[in-house]
């Protein structure tokens, strides 16, 4: 699985519980791909290699997962794993119509206004009701950007660009 490119599907953000299991940052607005996945890596998304690994149980509870991984039974061997990234293979994933994209290829990519100002850059999403909210980082703050397409203009993937037309106020409203 390393010689091909990752896609992170979650990032572990703590133990949960004290049998090993972890709760998992979803960076996919599919959760249902890592809850169906069985063999994935363990990835730090920088240079090492990924480790392989086996899901034994997921399960999806308000905008996270729950991941038991094999051989993972205590709460310190789930505290190695905060940070890591739960990745499969770009060929792993089904593929999508036109148009439409995985979130998960959209990490790091910058995000603009359609008058060119930089806003930061896309770091994953969070499930909000009646639609996703899009993470955007500059510097210390923090951007949520409503994912729909009055505010989302155009998604770039082999570019790694966003544009976007926020309405009047919506970057202020950053958190730090």
């Amino acid at each position: 699985m390393s010689a091909r490119p990752l896609v992170a599907l979650a990032q572990v953000v703590r133990p949960h519980g004290r049998r090993g299991e972890v709760k998992a940052r979803l960076l996919t607005d599919e959760p249902a791909l890592l809850a169906d996945l069985a063999d994935c890596a363990l990835w730090d998304g920088r240079g090492d290699t990924p480790e392989p690994c086996r899901i034994q149980q997921c399960r999806l509870v308000r905008g996270a997962a729950i991941v038991a991984l094999e051989g993972v039974d205590s709460i310190e061997a789930a505290e190695r794993l905060v940070g890591r990234f739960l990745a499969v293979s770009q060929e792993a994933l089904a593929p999508l119509p036109g148009g439409i994209f995985y979130a998960a290829h959209l990490a790091g990519a910058r995000v603009v206004t359609e008058e060119g100002l930089e806003v930061g850059v896309f770091v994953g999403l969070e499930e909000a009701p009646g639609h996703d909210l899009w993470v955007v980082k500059a510097g210390g703050r923090e951007h949520l950007i409503p994912a729909v397409a009055e505010i989302v203009r155009r998604v770039d993937v082999a570019a790694r660009r966003i544009t976007i037309r926020p309405p009047e106020g919506l970057l202020e409203l950053s958190s730090p």
